[in-house]
């Protein structure tokens, strides 16, 4: 019996293969579907953190699910069904080798940049005169894609998409055409939770039909950041932090503990107190981004539940 599941292995109905992510675990069905089990594993600064958070995987799959729903109208996505609360089902797609993360605000990694005197990031110009937390006056696309040697993302300028091939130039304007507009609904959807989007990363992949759809995740404190509007300017104004909704509180106390990820730092201790305030934290992020109370699933046996549900979906 487990309350929490930190890794998988299913053997569904016609299943090809299975693809293991730093959270999610991917598995292909007769490579026509994915079945994506998010786990309750909890990374940052690249690395897997020893032990599970209780409700973390059902937390940020009901709410990538719910936003999926909330957007189908301007860009279509891969999403069929959830047969489980911790399961997305969908069409199984060949993704592009970007990430696209857009900026709303100076925060993050595009501060650090600019703190340390730099007026370019990914190929588009920051404006002068701004600080940490600042808005731009517009937001800004600065997309990653993986290290050759490694996990860890890596700035790349649209150029350099463009030159390498990595992605056609026909495919990358529809790329930054849906990021904006999914941005957007993102903001608009934000501020009326009393939430300000501060930036967010999306995926895209194609379908065997040649569509581009939306992929993977959306607007999960995972991938996204948030501020509470209410007193943004205030603080600002007064050089005070910004109140985030975000997983940074795991990275500060991971901080605070002394770990980065770097060579020859160890991880700290997660005690059963602290995991718990974890938990907590993830269902208040939840009730926030929604506006709706978090119902927590039976977690007596999750792998059994999950097994269960996703192959009577597929028996189906």
């Amino acid at each position: 019996m487990s309350n929490t599941i930190t890794t998988t292995d299913f053997n569904f109905p016609n299943q090809k293969s299975v693809y293991r992510g730093k959270v999610r675990e991917v598995y292909n069905i007769n490579n026509e579907l994915l079945v994506m089990v998010a786990t309750d594993r909890l990374s940052a600064f690249d690395v897997v953190l020893p032990k599970g958070i209780p409700y973390k995987g059902q937390i940020l799959n009901q709410i990538a699910t719910k936003f999926m729903e909330l957007t189908q109208d301007i860009v279509p996505n891969w999403l069929i069904a959830t047969p489980d609360p911790n399961v997305a089902v969908g069409h199984l797609c060949d993704p592009f080798k970007v990430e696209m993360v857009i900026r709303g605000y100076v925060s993050g990694h595009a501060a650090r940049e600019y703190a340390a005197g730099k007026r370019t990031i990914c190929g588009v110009t920051m404006v002068e005169g701004l600080k940490e937390n600042d808005k731009f006056p517009t937001p800004i696309i600065t997309p990653t894609t993986k290290a050759d040697n490694g996990s860890h993302d890596e700035d790349i300028s649209r150029e350099a998409i463009l030159s390498k091939e990595i992605v056609s130039e026909e495919d990358y304007l529809v790329l930054e055409k849906y990021t904006r507009a999914l941005f957007q609904r993102g903001t608009e959807i934000a501020a009326s939770r009393g939430l300000i989007l501060v930036d967010t990363k999306y995926e895209f992949g194609k379908t065997k039909e040649g569509v581009i759809v939306l992929i993977d995740e959306i607007h999960t404190p995972d991938s996204s950041r948030y501020f509470y509007s209410e007193g943004y300017q205030e603080r600002q104004n007064s050089g005070e932090e910004q109140k985030q909704l975000s997983k940074e509180f795991v990275r500060r106390w991971l901080i605070e503990n002394g770990f980065q990820g770097q060579e020859g730092q160890q991880i700290p201790a997660m005690t059963d107190e602290y995991i718990e305030t974890v938990s907590e934290r993830y269902i208040e992020l939840y009730e926030k981004i929604l506006g709706e109370k978090f119902i927590k699933a039976n977690i007596d046996n999750i792998e059994e539940r999950i097994d269960n549900n996703v192959s009577e979906y597929l028996a189906s």
